[in-house]
């Protein structure tokens, strides 16, 4: 792109398209600057890049920046059918996000890893394994830091580590990965994508672009992901904590290729989801050369990621445990398998469009003594319960109140465990400020039953 020649408008004032604005600014291109969101956040954003050179837009003067745009680029959080980005189509103008204009820019070798479940602890161990081998690794993407604004620290030299999202797949065309890491595909984000396959198919384009020299590392005990070996002329590289394939488990050691890794006991975070997200990140980490002694350190530092079933701590015998980052049926479904002993379970917040039977299916004979059910969908959550047979429930409709009768209703030596199988855009910016809360309202919990000042949880600092 010949960028001083051409007017960009980016849409979304948040991370990614402050990053991309700031990128287009300083290659001298003409950058008009929009978000239908009015907040402080967004003002102070907005003044920022002002001060660059970039040209803020009210509403009213947005057709105007619509006709003399050349390009038009979108943050992760605006789908590819509102009206905006559908006027830049029907106008036969580009349309990019900000990992596409990375894409385009990036001059080093790029592992990609996408999935419903899984990509942030798999994006942090692999970035790990990568640096204890002394490579210049960066994680990026949708964990961290957008990819963008990480191009000159790349440089020719480094390895992106890429959290890819569904998001940001409807707008990536031009990525082309040397390792594509496919997690898991279950049902998620139904409201924006509205069809599974729609889902599946944006999963998919991850492996669009790659050749015969690439890898693709796919999940063979996920049936959709198997499907996706013939979608790429990429080679194909399994791993399965089930089969001998190529990345598995024998006798207790994580294996590649038919030879011993490290043991499993190195990997402290339980459950099989953690033991194929560490998989995942040994095949990859492998393909790039790592050695076995710097996969075996990485794996012996990681604590697990925020928010991702972290045990924060106890108050009168009851553990609290924050999953916030579970933001879907299959995400609590593992958690609750993962967590040790019985849970009362938060479940609620802003509806992805799928079905939540199957999350109640699944906790009948399972440790989940109790489901707590608040926000937005509550009611919707319910129903579902009750067609299940599912009748330890409770519904409260705001999230303190729940988080406080969760804690009346669990018994000594029982875990208050937030998996809230939802988004949580109903009453709380992201996930991270739920849990954030979550770990608030312990906090005066803990002071208001055992003394314990607020801001001291107590925590022993261990995740599960």
């Amino acid at each position: 792109m010949l960028f001083q020649r051409q007017t960009f408008l980016v849409a979304g004032l948040s991370r990614s398209g402050i990053a991309g604005a700031e990128y287009l600014l300083g290659k001298g291109a003409k950058v008009y600057l929009y978000d239908d969101v009015e907040s402080e956040q967004v003002r102070a954003a907005a003044e920022s890049l002002r001060a660059r050179g970039g040209i803020p837009v009210k509403k009213e003067e947005l057709d105007g920046a619509v006709s003399s745009s050349d390009v038009l680029v979108i943050s992760p959080g605006i789908p590819v059918d509102h009206p905006l980005p559908v006027s830049f189509k029907r106008a036969k103008k580009r349309i990019l996000g900000e990992t596409e204009l990375a894409a385009l820019a990036l001059r080093c070798p790029i592992a990609a890893v996408t999935g419903t479940n899984g990509k942030t602890t798999t994006v942090t161990l692999l970035e790990s394994m990568l640096k204890e081998d002394g490579k210049g690794a960066v994680a990026c993407g949708n964990v961290g830091r957008p990819m963008i604004s990480c191009l000159e620290e790349l440089g020719e030299e480094g390895i992106a580590v890429a959290e890819i999202s569904s998001f940001q797949l409807e707008t990536l065309t031009s990525l082309r990965p040397h390792v594509a890491v496919v997690l898991n595909v279950t049902e998620d984000h139904l409201n924006r994508h509205y069809t599974f396959e729609n889902y599946v198919y944006l999963k998919s384009r991850l492996l669009r672009n790659c050749m015969e020299s690439e890898y693709a590392v796919l999940n063979y005990d996920d049936p959709t992901v198997r499907t996706f070996a013939e979608k790429t002329k990429a080679q194909i590289v399994w791993f399965s904590a089930r089969e001998g394939t190529d990345a598995c488990i024998e006798e207790g050691e994580f294996v590649f290729r038919g030879e011993k890794v490290c043991p499993v006991t190195a990997l402290r975070a339980e459950g099989e989801h953690n033991r194929m997200n560490a998989l995942a990140a040994i095949a990859a980490a492998k393909l790039f050369g790592a050695d076995n002694a710097a996969i075996r350190r990485a794996l012996e530092k990681f604590r697990g990621v925020r928010h991702r079933i972290e045990t924060i701590g106890t108050v009168r015998g009851v553990r609290f445990v924050d999953d916030s980052k579970s933001t879907n049926v299959d995400a609590a479904v593992k958690a609750i398998s993962s967590v040790k002993g019985e849970s009362v379970v938060l479940l609620g917040g802003k509806d992805k469009g799928y079905a939540y039977e199957p999350l109640f299916e699944s906790m009948k004979g399972s440790s989940a003594v109790h489901a707590v059910l608040c926000g937005e969908n509550a009611f919707r959550i319910l129903g579902a319960a009750l067609k299940c047979g599912y009748t330890s429930v409770t519904l409260v409709r705001e999230f303190d109140l729940a988080v406080r009768v969760a804690f009346l209703l669990a018994k000594e030596g029982q875990n208050v465990l937030l998996s809230p199988a939802s988004a949580s855009f109903d009453a709380f910016r992201s996930f991270e400020e739920r849990g954030d809360r979550f770990r608030e309202l312990f906090s005066k919990l803990k002071a208001e039953y055992e003394g314990t000042p607020e801001g001291e949880s107590g925590a022993d600092g261990e995740d599960e």
